[in-house]
């Protein structure tokens, strides 16, 4: 069997596989350029609050309709939203910073989380919901993450100019549109949230952070401007899938679990070899 053979076989000969397949490479293809966003914003671990944060939305959508990923998927969408804005609220009124912010109302949206499936469901329910099974990922998920990544493509294509002034110049669009700075930020935050909400049908909510803050990390150490980190780290959001189900499938390994860890590799191998900044081409230099 050559290696060809071997790349294509999983997919040739199980549907589950392409199915987790497409839902991956829609995911990599409209998360990754948020987490380059997120990046530039030092933000990044605002993406990993947030992930957690849908966890009581998508818990009591899971207790009214049990493993409904539209249900589940909405309350998780509103609770993600709800801390985002609670968050920047308090931060702006209070002498607390964001990140604490985050921070303290990720920790109890968590914990809350955890205690609503942990009181009507199994612990088999709860490692569904916190680690995602994507191997079960049926058409009507595809349908839903397919949904997501156009209309979180569109949105940024529309936005992509004022993130970029926001994510360089913050001063002054503070000062020539302050209006337009809270109601960016707040979309921008959306865009975030609904993604999450996209990874966490697939990835669960601990992981659905993986193939938006990896890729964009990685990129960052290959390429020299915005547009082409945007691309790259699309692309490796996308090897990264392809290479963690063919571990998954060969190895017996758990698939999301194997994709964030393929991310894992590229990013430390980014950090080694990366010619914009790797420590073997600072070494050279």
């Amino acid at each position: 069997m050559t290696l060809v053979d071997l790349l294509v076989d999983p997919f040739a000969s199980f549907g589950f596989m392409r199915r987790a397949l497409v839902a991956c490479f829609a995911l990599s293809l409209s998360a990754a350029p948020l987490g380059v966003f997120l990046l530039l914003r030092r933000m990044s671990l605002v993406g990993d609050a947030l992930s957690h944060a849908v966890l009581p939305g998508a818990a009591i959508g899971y207790l009214i309709s049990g493993m409904s990923m539209v249900a589940m998927g909405v309350g998780g969408f509103i609770a993600g939203l709800a801390v985002a804005m609670l968050s920047g609220l308090v931060s702006r009124r209070t002498p607390l910073k964001e990140d604490a912010s985050f921070a303290g109302f990720y920790l109890g949206s968590l914990a809350l989380g955890v205690t609503l499936v942990s009181v009507r469901g199994s612990s088999v329910d709860l490692l569904h919901v916190l680690f995602g099974s994507i191997l079960a990922v049926d058409v009507h998920a595809i349908v839903m993450v397919g949904a997501i990544a156009s209309f979180s493509l569109l949105a940024l294509a529309a936005l992509y100019r004022a993130l970029v002034i926001e994510s360089f110049d913050a001063t002054f669009l503070r000062v020539s549109a302050p209006r337009w700075l809270a109601l960016i930020h707040g979309l921008f935050l959306a865009l975030v949230v609904i993604n999450l909400v996209a990874g966490f049908q697939i990835l669960g909510t601990l992981m659905s952070v993986g193939l938006m803050m990896l890729p964009a990390a990685s990129a960052r150490f290959w390429a020299s401007n915005l547009p082409h980190m945007l691309a790259v780290a699309m692309g490796i959001g996308m090897l990264s899938s392809l290479v963690g189900l063919e571990w998954s499938y060969y190895a017996s390994l758990p698939a999301g679990p194997a994709i964030v860890l393929s991310a894992s590799v590229i990013f430390f191998g980014s950090i080694l070899f990366g010619t914009r900044g790797g420590i073997y081409s600072l070494a050279r230099r």
